[in-house]
């Protein structure tokens, strides 16, 4: 008999009998989801992290994680874990039958950026405590990739004569100084910072031949000369 001989009656029965049988599958599953023994025990990380605690992995685990294994939101418990001071990314797997694997990518520290925040080495800016040495940048707001870019290629080209930067500013009217390791203040401006920088580096063996007469300042922003101040009583560099 085809579906076309079917009374309107059979074919309204039968599709109601095949709604109540979704139905009561979906139920079922949903049913079966919820036992306990689908439920999370435990919450591994990965591999072992420098500042990242397990007293915040067991904070933000308590804080977020709703549900059991299939039902616990990934995206919600990863942007949770984000939000930790040193967590730059971080990662979140099932692993069956009853585990959560998180896996953390911290940010490493490049320099301290204006007051109180830190640079990571990709040039962004986060806030955490941290107490060890480190240069200090600075300049204007959103100006953080510029500067950490400039930090990187002048340091560079300033571990070539065996010194370290200090600190770097970009001032508020886009003018470069730096401060080296020893003391020396020098101070680029802003047109052709980097030409300027060049022609520090290629005058450094002069300026410095007599580590204990280093000029206090160098200021390059002359473009046919250099003015050099030095400590009182220091011999003139010719």
């Amino acid at each position: 008999m085809s579906d076309q001989s079917i009374h309107p009656t059979q074919q309204l029965s039968r599709a109601l009998y095949w709604f109540a049988s979704a139905l009561l599958l979906y139920g079922f599953v949903i049913w079966l989801l919820a036992q306990p023994i689908f439920a999370l025990r435990s919450i591994e990380v990965a591999a072992p992290v420098a500042h990242v605690t397990q007293a915040q992995v067991k904070l933000v685990t308590d804080r977020h994680v709703r549900g059991n294994f299939f039902s616990v939101d990934l995206d919600q418990l990863r942007s949770a874990f984000e939000k930790l001071p040193w967590v730059r990314e971080a990662r979140v797997a099932r692993r069956w039958p009853d585990t959560l694997v998180v896996s953390f990518s911290e940010h490493v520290p490049l320099a301290r950026w204006n007051e109180a925040e830190l640079l990571n080495q990709q040039g962004e800016v986060f806030a955490a405590a941290f107490d060890a040495p480190l240069p200090h940048l600075s300049g204007p707001e959103n100006s953080h990739g510029e500067v950490t870019k400039t930090y990187l290629a002048y340091q560079q080209q300033l571990a070539r004569v065996g010194r370290k930067i200090d600190t770097l500013q970009l001032s508020p009217s886009r003018a470069w100084r730096i401060k080296l390791d020893g003391g020396t203040d020098i101070m680029l401006g802003r047109a052709d910072a980097a030409t300027r920088m060049a022609r520090f580096i290629a005058l450094y063996p002069k300026l410095f031949a007599n580590p204990a007469q280093a000029p206090l300042s160098v200021d390059l922003r002359y473009p046919d000369g250099v003015a050099v101040r030095l400590p009182r009583g220091a011999t003139p560099i010719i």
